[in-house]
């Protein structure tokens, strides 16, 4: 029997682990200051949140204008936001170390988005 809502067995929502929302935010600070120094003084104008929902298909996901892709971009405009989301990324797993290696491939790969990687070149770079 499969949970519709989820797309998950009731065996397979046994296995999965559960993390509080407090040490997930630490586990995407601590994926943030893993980035290096020079391109995290290079992102520009980008909110980072978690999102505590389960979301179909998506662990995390970029919304806004690349850097690549800004030209003038001055005035009033709203930040590019990252969203990480916490259930999508904890009912993956089944141990906190692979919540902890998801987390960190997820900012990555949103991350790499803000600064206009493609999602084709990010599976070459093992990222995806």
């Amino acid at each position: 029997m499969c949970d519709a809502r989820f797309g998950v067995s009731p065996a397979m929502l046994s296995a999965v682990i559960d993390m509080t929302i407090e040490r997930f935010e630490e586990l995407v600070g601590e994926a943030l200051d893993g980035i290096p120094d020079e391109l995290g003084r290079r992102m520009d104008n980008v909110v980072v949140r978690v999102v505590d929902e389960l979301h179909s298909g998506l662990l995390g996901l970029y919304e806004g204008i690349p850097l690549t892709k800004r030209g003038d971009y001055g005035g009033m405009v709203m930040p590019d936001q990252i969203s990480i989301y916490r259930r999508s990324i904890v009912a993956n797993a089944h141990t906190e170390a692979e919540v902890v290696h998801q987390v960190r491939v997820t900012v990555i790969h949103e991350v790499a988005h803000h600064f206009g990687i493609s999602d084709e070149r990010l599976r070459e770079l093992g990222w995806a």
